[in-house]
């Protein structure tokens, strides 16, 4: 529960950088006038909003929290059911709107012809682009996992530097990829590297997170190794289903996500989205958009597949001590 809630505030957040009016919404407004203190600000207010979350994130306290954010949220929620007709005709592919002709003269001379254009020019560039972005942030995701989990695993560190790591992992993966994204390009300028740092910060720290809480669960015999060989012997290879697991779930994530920094600039499918949506394509923004969805469906039954054949579990294996030994 807890972890899906956190999940949904992470997305709520990144829904105000296309105006919703949630947190990112005024962080992405500070970040755009060069209000960094505000930001500063606004992202130490949400981390500690989620360092705090397994003390008022309960589900015995919904019923309270539903009457409190209908009271909040109804003045503002006017919601006026419309059809606006032209808006509609607007997702028609253009051919089909301009031509009056039979519709197998309309499919070989124009339709066609409009779908091999936006294949060559969009279609294909924004699938490799996505593509490329999430394979490499998909490797350097696994890497840093590995390294960051046992920060925060009672396995190999003391309360107060499991602490340092916890807290260093709540802020990591409650930054959002745009921020972090939008950061790097000032930096280094607009190239796929700084969707790839970003994506890889937020979901390695996501996965580090839930494999450092899976490894306190690993009971170790009393003469059991410590440091790099309980690390490598002992901790990681009952925890490799469950890493194993977390990434194939989390590639799905990352494809998606991909997808999504192309409103920074960076050009994979979602920056072809956002260009068709500000000039009013709106049938190349459906037709993007339906792209967009198969190829998260191919990731994700792939990923399922990969699991099923390699017999990941998601659980640890946890073999419990032998008495007297």
């Amino acid at each position: 529960f807890n972890y899906r809630l956190e999940c949904g505030l992470r997305s709520s957040t990144v829904l105000g950088f296309i105006g919703l009016p949630t947190l990112g919404f005024h962080l992405e407004t500070a970040f755009m006038q060069g209000l960094y203190d505000q930001v500063a600000g606004l992202l130490l207010l949400f981390f500690l909003l989620i360092a705090v979350l397994r003390y008022w994130a309960k589900w015995q306290l919904i019923p309270i929290y539903i009457p409190i954010a209908i009271f909040v949220l109804w003045p503002e929620n006017t919601l006026t059911l419309s059809l606006n007709t032209p808006i509609f005709y607007d997702f028609i592919p253009s051919p089909l709107r301009t031509e009056q002709t039979t519709l197998a003269t309309t499919l070989t001379t124009t339709l066609l012809p409009w779908l091999s254009s936006l294949s060559h020019t969009q279609i294909i560039p924004g699938i490799t682009n996505t593509l490329i972005v999430t394979q490499i942030a998909l490797v350097f995701t696994a890497a840093m996992a590995l390294i960051l989990f046992p920060l925060s695993s009672k396995q190999f560190n003391p309360p107060p530097i499991r602490y340092c790591g916890h807290l260093l992992l709540v802020v990591l993966r409650s930054t959002p990829e745009l921020i972090i994204a939008f950061s790097a390009l000032l930096l280094w300028g607009p190239s796929m590297l700084p969707a790839i740092i970003a994506l890889s910060i937020h979901n390695s720290a996501i996965i580090a997170h839930l494999m450092a809480r899976h490894s306190d669960q690993i009971q170790l015999r009393i003469d059991a190794s410590h440091k790099l060989n309980r690390y490598s012997f002992e901790i990681l290879p009952r925890l490799h289903g469950q890493f194993l697991a977390f990434l194939c779930y989390r590639w799905e994530v990352i494809q998606r996500e991909s997808a999504l920094l192309g409103i920074l600039g960076i050009h994979t499918l979602g920056f072809y989205i956002d260009s068709a949506f500000e000039s009013f394509r709106l049938d190349v923004a459906l037709l993007l958009i339906i792209v967009t969805a198969l190829l998260n469906i191919t990731v994700d039954q792939l990923s399922r597949w990969l699991r099923h054949r390699l017999h990941i579990k998601s659980t640890p294996f946890c073999r419990t001590p032998i008495s007297g030994i």
